[in-house]
């Protein structure tokens, strides 16, 4: 049901300035009264996004920490949803700032509590946080654990009887499931929701048919808006319904990571050993011979394409890994083209005879269209990009068909909405063409304020000179200090070689991918654990005061020496201080930006720097708060 403005309109004032009035009400005396800090730093953050909503701008709105960022936009966005008719979207960094932003006591809680103001918010996640019913039936037939016992109790009679259907099987309602598991039941992007026979009993279904219903707030992680405007279109020509509903703004929260999301999201992949279990399941009794005899074939083939595929790899420590596309590779792809057009034509004549079940053709079908575009885009000679890597444990040719600054000036900031960005690291040196250019925007307003906090009175800043292979004991000597400790990596990888390193110490520490992450978070915050190690947490963890004292930053978090960023560094005069310096600099302001997050806290950036690293010493300093400590270990 849609609710009423928060303040009275009248004749003589149009909608925003109203707006601008209640906004001072609220912020200069209402929140003020009930406890909350008056913030010059947050009023003028609100007072922007007012004038960007009434121009339909693109703003970059760079605040510092302790701002108080999320209340500032808060209030204008719910108020414009009620104004226009239409919801506002905030999309967060990922799935886990997802529920941290809608927890007990967090800004909407607050606002809900402290101006008697009924907020209708839902979440919309990403589509791999939802259980899939078909795999979980799967997985119940074929593989064994504790993990889906747990999922058996939690799922509502009305799923398989006729009791009470509620949304349910999101990742966060199974907290002592790992990530392994999940991937075991979770929705992947071969399953056709469309002709799924108890696709309305999904939990996936509920939830999104939930949060299409909000009237003031859609909170979704920037992957999944992302994912929601990539299949947009295609999903329109299919008749099916956008992932997520027609919005009246857009809230980018830590908008500096939304060129990651879109890269994500814009490319096409192909999996080692998918095409064989999507095959095997057509090869049923009653499948004309020479159907059979063509999904074999292509299983075949796909299984040479891949065998040739790994010979032409670049051998690297990179996630993502290079491919040298031999004449072999590319006269084995055209052949499995080849297979998968003759494969349709079959398909055909066996969806006429009824043998095998209209969910798996229809399954098969639409994956095979995909193989196939992936493939003709893989063998051309257009300016793709592509890369191996391993996704979920499997080998996956990653394909990215389209430069993501076209993509995003077309399809995103097109559109007449308001597009906010909020985060403390936009800018390098207060200059925002970095991320605009970054994200193909050419028109945009932008402010900077900087953090109310008094940094040399409550953080100290060490800077340890210490070999690569010395870090590892670094570390070690600075847990033998007890305190709540956030360990920063660069990569997955850079991690799981300090938990190898760490010997039996490890047991004693969480690590990011050993079951779900906020679950994981909880716990540290609830002091059940002192250690967390992490390659995603160097934005949008909020842990106040004693809940978080030190934060380690391992290494320089430079990009990758990968495909995708050496394409960027292909478009650039100097790939240095065009490409790798800004990301690393904007990487390490939000790092630091997890210790301080109110009057209150206080704590050590313990900065690890090999030799090479330490030539980039004068580079950093000026996004340092305090000055450093330098350490010889």
């Amino acid at each position: 049901m849609r609710q009423s403005i928060p303040f009275e309109l009248s004749k003589d004032k149009s909608f925003f300035d109203s707006l601008g009035d209640w906004i001072g009400d609220v912020l200069y005396d209402e929140l003020p009264e009930k406890g909350l800090e008056m913030r010059d730093e947050q009023i003028f953050m609100a007072y922007q996004i007012e004038s960007a909503l009434r121009e339909k701008s693109v703003l970059f709105a760079e605040a510092g920490v302790g701002t108080g960022k999320t209340i500032a936009y808060l209030l204008p966005s719910i108020a414009y949803a009620r104004y226009t008719g239409k919801p506002a979207l905030i999309a967060c960094a990922d799935e886990t700032l997802i529920d941290q932003l809608v927890k007990e006591g967090g800004d909407i809680y607050k606002l809900q509590q402290l101006l008697d103001l009924k907020i209708d918010v839902r979440l919309a996640k990403s589509r791999d946080q939802y259980l899939c019913l078909k795999r979980y039936e799967e997985a119940e037939q074929f593989l064994d654990g504790d993990y889906l016992d747990e999922i058996a109790v939690s799922i509502p009679e009305g799923v398989y009887g006729s009791g009470k259907l509620e949304p349910y099987g999101q990742r966060s309602d199974y907290p002592n499931i790992s990530d392994q598991e999940w991937s075991q039941v979770n929705y992947n992007a071969i399953q056709q929701c469309q002709v799924c026979d108890i696709r309305n009993r999904c939990g996936q279904t509920l939830h999104r048919q939930n949060y299409r219903e909000s009237t003031d707030l859609i909170i979704c992680s920037q992957d999944f808006y992302m994912e929601h405007i990539a299949t947009k279109e295609s999903r329109e020509r299919e008749s099916q319904t956008p992932l997520l509903p027609e919005v009246s703004m857009v809230v980018f929260d830590e908008g500096h990571l939304l060129e990651f999301a879109a890269q994500k999201a814009m490319t096409i992949k192909i999996q080692d050993y998918t095409i064989v279990k999507v095959l095997d399941r057509l090869m049923v009794d009653g499948v004309r011979e020479k159907t059979l005899n063509l999904m074999e074939e292509l299983q075949d083939g796909h299984e040479l394409f891949f065998d040739q595929l790994r010979d032409d790899v670049i051998d690297s420590t990179e996630e993502r890994k290079r491919i040298k596309k031999s004449d072999m590779l590319l006269k084995i792809g055209k052949r499995v083209i080849s297979i998968v057009e003759q494969l349709f034509e079959e398909f055909v004549f066996e969806s006429e005879m009824y043998i095998i079940p209209e969910y798996e053709i229809r399954m098969a079908e639409e994956f095979l269209e995909q193989y196939e575009e992936a493939m003709r885009i893989f063998i051309g000679n257009g300016d793709a990009v592509d890369w191996l890597e391993d996704t979920d444990g499997e080998e996956t040719l990653v394909i990215m068909p389209h430069l993501i600054t076209e993509v995003l000036s077309k399809k995103v900031f097109s559109k007449k909405i308001p597009f906010i960005f909020s985060s403390a690291t936009l800018s390098i040196d207060k200059n925002f063409s970095y991320i605009a250019y970054s994200l193909g925007i050419k028109k945009f307003e932008s402010f900077t304020v900087a953090s109310p906090f008094d940094y040399e009175e409550v953080m100290g800043i060490n800077i340890h000179k210490a070999a690569q292979e010395d870090k590892t004991a670094v570390v070690k000597q600075l847990l033998e200090d007890p305190q709540q400790t956030l360990i920063l990596f660069k990569s997955k990888q850079s991690m799981d070689t300090f938990k190898k390193q760490l010997g039996d110490v490890a047991e004693t520490i969480a690590f990011e991918g050993d079951r779900e992450l906020s679950s994981i978070i909880r716990d540290f915050q609830n002091k059940k654990m002192q250690t967390i190690c992490s390659y995603h947490l160097w934005e949008g963890l909020d842990l106040p005061e004693e809940a978080l004292t030190r934060v380690i930053i391992f290494d320089l978090p430079f990009p990758p020496h990968d495909p995708l960023f050496d394409a960027k560094r292909s478009f650039a005069d100097d790939p240095f201080d065009e490409v790798e310096l800004p990301y690393m600099l904007l990487r390490i302001q939000q790092g630091m930006g997890r210790l301080i997050r109110t009057s209150n806290d206080h704590g050590t950036i313990e900065l690890l720097l090999n030799e090479e690293e330490q030539q980039s010493i004068d580079a950093i300093k000026p996004v340092f708060a305090v000055e450093p400590t330098l350490i010889e270990e």
